[in-house]
């Protein structure tokens, strides 16, 4: 059986690449775990100077695995997925992100802790935490109004639509869209790794510093109401109307 998160390193890149394709990528607990394994691994090795985060030619994930989600709805801050967003949040090195078809959730929320994001012209991106009668995660209530802009934000956050990889790009998450984009992303990494590493992870630091504290003070807010949001009615509604394959229905709620 296939390992549903692999790592290859080359050339001093560690890829990570997401490999439960026949689910989409869809993450479980055990994935999170792999990640933060993975990052933490990959911050301790002198031989890696660049990740690159990748899912399959088709897609990059589906978001959570709804499924063990429901069984697993642990949102503490030492939950899997919880840590997989804080090592994303402090891993030093240079980390790059190549995105294939769908983008759903955490998905797409990760992409903002990345340093360079480029996608393929397929690339179909969601934020659908209200949807689901949830709040953002992982940072983005946010991160997003900062790169994007308040209103185009809250188009993104509130209606929980999809919006397309040069949508992505104009809203910031992106840097750019290629049609090679994992080949494309692989030649970033490989100039990025022949920069002078010290530098490289100083210069990072200084960028990300000014927003740390008040970034994981965020990720904390949004982990608590995520969780007590699970409880409310509209999340029961949204999930029970998920697990029953039919449309929600909130016009009973105020």
């Amino acid at each position: 059986m296939n390992a549903p998160v692999k790592t290859t390193l080359e050339n001093n890149i560690l890829t990570i690449s997401l490999n439960r394709e026949e689910k989409k990528n869809a993450l479980t607990q055990e994935m999170y775990t792999a990640l933060v394994d993975a990052l933490e691994s990959a911050s301790a090795d002198p031989e890696v100077r660049v990740v690159c985060l990748t899912g399959s030619k088709d897609c990059f994930t589906a978001g959570n695995d709804m499924m063990d989600f429901f069984h697993n709805p642990n949102t503490s801050m030492d939950s899997p997925v919880m840590q997989f967003i804080l090592a994303a949040v402090s891993f030093e090195k240079p980390l790059i992100a190549a995105v294939n078809g769908p983008a759903v959730g955490i998905g797409t929320t990760i992409l903002m802790h990345c340093d360079l994001v480029y996608a393929g012209p397929d690339a179909l991106f969601q934020l659908p935490f209200v949807n689901l009668g949830l709040c953002p995660e992982a940072g983005s209530s946010l991160l997003l109004p900062n790169l994007a802009g308040y209103q185009r934000a809250a188009e993104m956050l509130l209606l929980g639509e999809s919006f397309s990889a040069e949508q992505a790009r104009e809203a910031g998450i992106v840097n750019r869209v290629v049609d090679d984009v994992q080949g494309y992303a692989r030649q970033r990494a490989q100039a990025l790794a022949a920069q002078p590493p010290a530098a490289i992870r100083l210069a990072k630091k200084q960028m990300k510093e000014p927003l740390l504290n008040q970034l994981k003070e965020t990720i904390a807010s949004e982990g608590q109401a995520f969780a007590k949001g699970l409880q409310s009615p509209e999340a029961k509604e949204a999930i029970g109307a998920f697990l029953q394959k039919r449309k929600p229905d909130f016009s009973r709620f105020k």
